[in-house]
């Protein structure tokens, strides 16, 4: 990958962290570097990266801004979606334009997976002949004010579920206003609400069928969201071992830590090229656990100075907070909860 891109990256991650707008600058580099190829079959007009290639790239953008990778990661997540689908049909009408970068898609299914699981469904939808009719808010959608499609779900009265590729210009589709965050502003991640939006099932692809989700892949707790941990605290880490270089008491911190990265880095790879037994949530919870560390490492190392907004320390200290939140299924939520709790409780 071209280092002079990462660099720009790097440049822009303050303002892309900090500021509620479309990172343009950003994004652009991304396209660049050709990275809205990658997750595109070739067949459209994309490089159909996937295992430890992708993997590699999404660590290395990781690492130079967490925000652009992040609204790239749910990109590429509803692109895996659709390469799962059996719609060939929604394939050719949208994947040429996403390998260009003219065409923005993102994915919205927090709502069938770890977001607002008590009471009722947050999206529902009812068959209506050749259609569906939704209705119901879809509380976490990336980069929704520039998105012409998000892949998204909803429950039927019988308890099916269903994904599909809605339009956002369908009459009943209104974004709201990008939610305060603290951090990762410029990802503009909004809720989408959903009134009487008539969908065409020819935008169908999985379901109607029980637990949607558990088919195909992009699922919650992936090695996908791991790796971009990862990356996050493979910069710290650099950070740290800049610091220790003139101050040996950190020496033996910066190196513990770089050992524990290296391991769950090899796990990783070794799971995505299937010479390990997958376990993406376990991963997952050792990485939440390793970029908390890393990240709070870096901060201490800076001493006061890491606290100041112009101070990436204090940058990557936030942003790994969204590690807790972010497509965290119960398991890992709950490994979290105890690993602070027996930190301190008798």
């Amino acid at each position: 990958m071209d280092p002079t891109g990462l660099t720009e990256l790097r440049r822009q991650a303050r303002a892309a962290d900090e500021l509620p707008r479309w990172a343009e600058r950003s994004w652009e580099v991304l396209r660049q570097l050709g990275a809205l190829r990658w997750a595109v079959p070739a067949a459209y007009g994309g490089d159909g990266l996937g295992g430890s290639v992708l993997l590699e790239r999404y660590e290395a953008l990781a690492g130079a801004c967490l925000t652009s990778c992040f609204l790239l990661s749910q990109r590429d997540a509803a692109c895996r979606r659709l390469v799962d689908s059996a719609s060939e049909w929604v394939r050719r009408e949208l994947f040429p334009r996403l390998a260009t970068g003219e065409g923005f898609l993102t994915v919205g299914l927090a709502q069938l997976t770890t977001s607002r699981q008590y009471g009722k469904p947050a999206v529902t939808a009812r068959a209506d002949g050749d259609a569906f009719i939704l209705n119901g808010t879809v509380p976490w959608v990336t980069g929704a004010p520039r998105a012409e499609h998000i892949v998204t779900g909803a429950v039927l009265d019988d308890g099916t579920q269903i994904v599909a590729a809605l339009p956002m210009s369908l009459a009943g589709v209104t974004v709201g206003a990008s939610l305060e965050l603290i951090a990762l502003q410029g990802s503009m991640t909004a809720e989408v609400r959903l009134d009487g939006v008539r969908l065409g099932r020819n935008w169908l692809l999985a379901g109607p069928a029980a637990q949607v989700m558990h088919s195909g892949r992009g699922g919650t707790g992936g090695l996908e969201t791991s790796c971009l941990a990862f990356g996050l605290a493979g910069a710290a880490l650099g950070h740290l071992r800049e610091e220790s270089a003139a101050r040996p008491d950190l020496v033996g911190d910066a190196e513990k830590l770089d050992h524990a990265l290296h391991a769950l880095r090899q796990q990783m790879y070794q799971q995505a090229a299937g010479a390990a037994a997958l376990d993406p949530q376990g991963l997952r919870t050792r990485a939440n656990s390793l970029v908390l560390r890393a990240t709070q490492a870096a901060l201490v190392a800076s001493k006061g100075t890491g606290f100041l907004r112009s101070h990436p320390a204090q940058r990557w200290a936030r942003q790994a907070l969204f590690f807790l939140v972010w497509s965290c299924p119960r398991p890992v939520a709950a490994a979290a909860l105890a690993s602070f709790t027996e930190q301190v409780c008798p």
